[in-house]
């Protein structure tokens, strides 16, 4: 299992604009080879931001690597920096591999 996870600080006041433009896109995501499931997370309240997240599973590294370099990410990204302006700095990728997992 492969993790990938944005961190992004909304500026206060722009949480309902940051939640229209994530849940009204076509991220085109179920059709991708290796997906699992996708998140949209809101987090606290602080420091002058709201704290959302994006977190992302992928079947693999691979998977996630051959979705960035496909159509389908630059249409579900068409547009992407057109909201600069509700963003307290620049989104913070990160990734992690699965170590140890845990069902039901």
């Amino acid at each position: 299992m492969y993790l990938t996870m944005n961190r992004f600080k909304v500026k206060p006041g722009q949480e309902a604009v940051f939640e229209a433009v994530w849940t009204g896109r076509d991220s085109h995501l179920p059709q991708v080879p290796g997906f699992v499931s996708f998140h949209l997370m809101k987090g606290p309240e602080k420091d002058g931001y709201r704290l959302y997240a994006s977190h992302t599973f992928w079947e693999s590294e691979d998977a996630f690597t051959a979705w960035t370099k496909s159509e389908a990410f630059r249409s579900a990204h068409r547009g992407a920096g057109g909201h600069a302006d509700i963003y307290a700095g620049h989104p913070e990728l990160e990734v992690f591999t699965s170590v140890q997992q845990i069902g039901r």
